[in-house]
């Protein structure tokens, strides 16, 4: 173990608590509520490895029960699994509850994220339209408003090796429009972003667009 590499993000460390423990934790399909204090178990099984810090470790697993699919599985009267995959103490109501308020709260606020996108696209086309009317030129009979197309704004740039860094403002497409997004942090051809609403995704380079400076 002297030779191998400290993981550098939530992802790494993510994937190899799946590898290591198949029975708690899981990528795909129906998440398992954890056991309380499952950290401090994790960081007495982990204290020999040197890859993963208390801090990384902490921030991964706060990055895996805030998930949609973690949330959903948080029921009451479910068990709750400890690393070995036995049941441990079962799910209290009011912890379901809070579990389900947070996950109707997340999804709320990147519906209505779309929906200000939306809302700020269409305001965008209209202003554009209003400024080809104003511009001297009265549209003649069977001309549509629609011809002015050189104002139309260029296309979002992609991002070059150097603006992938942490910090920088993008542009992700979740659903139809594309949202606001802040890189947080940067991994081999995937990114990790955080949306406006607090959520993070993690999304391939080529998916995201340099966001337009604020006028």
């Amino acid at each position: 173990m002297e030779n191998q590499q400290k993981f550098s993000n939530s992802k790494e460390v993510i994937a190899f608590l799946v590898e290591s423990f198949p029975k708690c934790f899981t990528l795909e399909g129906e998440a398992k509520p954890l056991k309380i204090g499952i950290f401090q178990e994790l960081s007495e099984r982990l204290k020999d490895d040197e890859r993963v810090s208390k801090t990384l470790l902490r921030s991964s697993l706060r990055h895996y029960t805030n998930s949609w699919r973690y949330l959903h599985s948080v029921k009451e009267g479910a068990s709750r699994i400890g690393l070995d995959g036995q049941k441990d103490a079962e799910i209290e109501k009011e912890h379901a509850e809070h579990a389900l308020q947070q996950l109707n709260e997340s999804k709320a606020k990147a519906a209505e994220k779309r929906k200000e996108q939306k809302a700020k696209l269409a305001t965008e086309k209209k202003s554009y339209k209003n400024k080809a009317t104003n511009s001297g030129k009265s549209p003649t009979k069977g001309t549509k408003l629609q011809k002015p197309k050189p104002n139309k704004l260029p296309a979002p740039e992609k991002l070059s090796e150097t603006d992938m860094v942490v910090g920088t403002q993008v542009t992700v497409k979740i659903g139809k429009s594309p949202m606001p997004a802040t890189i947080t942090e940067c991994t081999k051809g995937e990114i990790s972003v955080q949306l406006d609403t607090g959520m993070v995704v993690k999304v391939q380079a080529d998916k995201l667009r340099l966001a337009r400076p604020k006028r």
